[in-house]
């Protein structure tokens, strides 16, 4: 592969998307005209049980002994106003977030790892709460809406994360333009991240693998665009300055063989290679992912086959869903390099028999062939001899059942439980995790 630049300019030209139909964009909803008449306030209240059992006591950098245990309450609020009239309309959104434990500490808090749910001292001592708000200034100008402030962008090359109790975030600005049915465009400069466990709205940009950056912004562009009812395509870029840039390619397809039967299939594909003053080492990686599968019914069977060729783990932004790859799941994204994995999935939907808001989910992957001979020293795993970890291996089972409640006084309360096993060889950790996720939704206006 060549190296060249794609320029800002070009990125937020780019066409494309509804990447996989899982991370598809839809155009904004019509809203009333004006300030308040188009306002929405939402309350999310999440409730979280988080245990991961690392059995080799890895992952726990630097305090810990490879066990985690965490019980916490979150309450999210956000409003967003309509615009004002006229050709330029204005508005603002906002939101403010607090977080409680109501259960850790003794050894099972995790401090310093993927596994913070909330804050921790200097010491390591879990936080019994925190707290944070923030807010953007939108404009719309016909079809084009912008947003300054704090930002929650929604693409394969930036995408906030919400797997822990409170959602990442982001401040910088914003643009989406929505004028060519079928086809939003997007794109954005970002100089700060906000972590979930984090009070701070200006940490500083980090990333899952090599951890924080000096860097000083991340800008990014495309677009998705649905061809019909049956394909769609994206294509976006993105530069962390100093550190990556970034290509995505992702189409998703499907075809509709009766009322009840479909067959489906996408492809994923990211090219990621060092920028600037190389703050992440030098490197040119590709990796990609396609799937296909059938929809028969309540049931629901993919197949997914990934594949990175480069000589270094593909990274994405920390505890971020900036990874629209089939093989990133639960705790494994099987990226690291010349990894090969594949994966099977079973769906089940319990409308069909009479348990409407009753949904199951298993998943087995499987991966090889990690090889980090020829990793920058960045992103390099070494044995206890010192020499670069080769023929790793790992596999990864996730169990999941969903329940939301369709009527009533409790109607759209979810009740979630997600379990996950992994075994790998030395390059990662055995471990045992469940969570347990209750979220109650309340539109106030």
């Amino acid at each position: 592969m060549y190296r060249r630049k794609l320029p800002l300019a070009a990125s937020l030209l780019a066409l494309g998307v509804a990447s996989p139909a899982a991370h598809a964009e839809a155009q904004p909803e019509e809203k009333a005209e004006g300030f308040l008449e188009g306002a929405s306030l939402d309350i999310l209240a999440r409730n979280l049980y988080f245990n991961r059992d690392a059995r080799k006591g890895q992952s726990m950098p630097p305090r810990g002994n490879g066990y985690s245990e965490v019980w916490a309450q979150g309450v999210m609020g956000k409003f967003e106003s309509g615009f004002t009239q006229g050709t330029v309309g204005v508005g603002v959104d906002a939101f403010a977030m607090v977080g409680f434990q109501l259960d850790t500490g003794g050894g099972r808090n995790g401090a310093g790892s993927s596994v913070d749910v909330l804050p921790t001292d200097n010491e390591g001592n879990t936080e019994s709460d925190y707290a944070k708000a923030g807010g953007a200034a939108k404009v719309r100008l016909w079809d084009t809406v912008a947003k300054f402030g704090d930002v929650f962008p929604e693409t394969p090359v930036v995408h906030y994360g919400d797997s822990r109790l409170l959602p990442e975030s982001f401040r910088g600005f914003t643009l989406q333009n929505t004028s060519l049915d079928g086809l939003t465009l997007q794109g954005g400069r970002l100089h700060s991240m906000s972590q979930p466990q984090s009070r701070q709205m200006d940490d500083g940009f980090e990333t899952f693998y090599a951890g924080p950056v000096d860097s000083p912004w991340l800008a990014y562009g495309g677009g998705d665009y649905a061809i019909n009812d049956h394909a769609s395509v994206s294509l976006y870029s993105s530069r962390l300055k100093d550190a990556w840039n970034q290509y995505y390619f992702g189409t998703a397809l499907n075809f509709p063989i009766t009322e009840s039967v479909e067959l489906f299939g996408g492809f994923n594909y990211y090219k990621s290679q060092d920028e600037g003053r190389q703050l992440l080492g030098e490197f040119n990686t590709n990796i990609w992912s396609a799937n296909t599968g059938v929809h028969v019914g309540a049931h629901r069977m993919t197949l997914s086959y990934q594949r990175n060729n480069g000589n270094n783990d593909f990274d994405y932004l920390r505890q971020s869903d900036s990874i629209y790859l089939d093989n990133s799941i639960q705790y494994s994204d099987f990226n690291s390099p010349k990894e090969k994995s594949w994966m099977a999935r079973y769906d089940l939907d319990m409308a069909t028999y009479g348990v409407p808001g009753l949904s199951f989910m298993t998943r087995y992957a499987r991966g090889s062939d990690a090889d980090y001979s020829n990793a920058n020293s960045v992103y390099m795993r070494e044995d206890d001899n010192g020499n670069p970890l080769t023929d790793q291996k790992r596999w990864e089972r996730d169990v999941e059942a969903k329940y939301v409640f369709q009527e009533g006084s409790l109607k759209d309360l979810s009740l979630r439980v997600r379990q996950a096993t992994t075994r790998a060889s030395q390059f990662e950790s055995d471990l045992d995790e469940v969570r347990l996720i209750v979220e109650y939704p309340l539109s106030l206006m």
